[in-house]
């Protein structure tokens, strides 16, 4: 079972070059058998919020809605946070909105420091305190969500858990790359910028506040249309539906 066809893809791949090595042929029959299973996620959390616990969520970290571009993830440079701070720095959006990250992690004190010295730094807050229970309120207030991820030797993204989390809370598009399983994710719903390109970061993110009303909902109504294939109830009932009629009874019974 993989969690992406970009993780499937690893596999065959690693079968495939042993099977260079030792003369045998487990690759082909390794693809058919690998399944693809998307991560489960409880979207409950993140639909049909409540609109006055969205803007006292918001109220309580000092934000408006719709006022601030959010990255939300883990704090390393493979997750784009780099791009994304000298990106925003070249947007007219910083000079009208917010820059929000959120998150910890290993290089997140060298992206403070970063972020000190950027033309914007008086534009861009660090939150390293926020709990699930907040999350979806964060996503549903953002402008825009940003997540720039980009591969690297010790990280690739798999999928994109926060990606689909984001769209199914319905906040502003979602900006990204296509790298591993992250077009998996987001389908064709997101704005896709290239890995290692601030300047294409800055033209999605003033992109994406300079939206329509109407062409916001509509694109907000999209993702999470996308999003909510990977409910838990859908992922399992896939899952059930693949296993071998043998295995299924068992279940049952059980």
């Amino acid at each position: 079972m993989a969690v992406s066809e970009y993780t499937r893809d690893l596999i065959v791949e690693e079968a495939e070059r042993l099977d260079l090595q030792r003369g045998t042929d487990f690759a082909p029959r390794l693809r058919e058998k690998v399944a693809i299973s998307y991560p489960a996620i409880d979207t409950s959390v993140y639909v049909d919020l409540d609109e006055s616990r969205i803007d006292a969520a918001l109220a309580a970290r000092g934000l408006e809605r719709d006022g601030y571009v959010l990255f939300l993830s883990r704090l390393a440079r493979a997750k784009g946070v780099d791009d994304l701070i000298d990106g925003f720095a070249r947007s007219a959006a910083a000079s009208t909105h917010t820059l929000v990250i959120a998150g910890r992690g290993p290089e997140a004190q060298e992206l403070r420091e970063q972020a000190a010295a950027s033309p914007a730094a008086d534009r861009i807050r660090f939150l390293d305190d926020v709990g699930d229970g907040e999350k979806p309120y964060l996503m549903a207030g953002s402008a825009a969500y940003a997540l720039p991820t980009k591969p690297r030797p010790e990280f690739v993204e798999t999928f994109g858990i926060a990606l689909a989390e984001s769209m199914l809370a319905g906040g502003g598009p979602v900006i990204t790359t296509v790298t591993g399983g992250v077009g998996e994710a987001v389908g064709d719903t997101a704005i896709i910028v290239p890995v290692d390109a601030p300047d294409a970061i800055a033209v999605a993110i003033d992109e994406a506040v300079a939206l329509a009303p109407e062409e916001r909902e509509g694109r907000r109504r999209r993702a999470r249309e996308h999003a909510l294939q990977f409910d838990r109830g859908a992922v399992f009932d896939r899952l059930f539906a693949a296993l071998p009629d043998a295995a299924r009874r068992a279940v049952t019974v059980a």
